[in-house]
């Protein structure tokens, strides 16, 4: 039996690849570190299924405050694309 993938979760999906993606191209640099703590951050909202769970995870937070905006700020440009 299939599960359906909430659009929660569709949505951390992509962003947890884009991610991946960049950490992946910073290995062996110091900016490797912040992507991977965000990669991790990313991964947490995996548990979210719905909006009100997602919600919880946040825990009044935005999820540019949640991933870390030090992050946000530089992959702006990647999710611009």
């Amino acid at each position: 039996m299939s599960v359906k993938k909430s659009d929660v979760r569709k949505a951390a999906g992509k962003l947890i690849s884009v991610v991946q993606k960049e950490w992946g191209d910073e290995l062996g640099e110091p900016g490797a570190i912040v992507s991977e703590e965000v990669m991790h951050n990313c991964h947490g909202l995996l548990d979210a299924n719905s909006p009100a769970e997602l919600a919880k995870i946040l825990n009044g937070m935005s999820i540019a405050e949640y991933l870390g905006l030090k992050l946000i700020q530089r992959f702006y440009r990647i999710l611009q694309n």
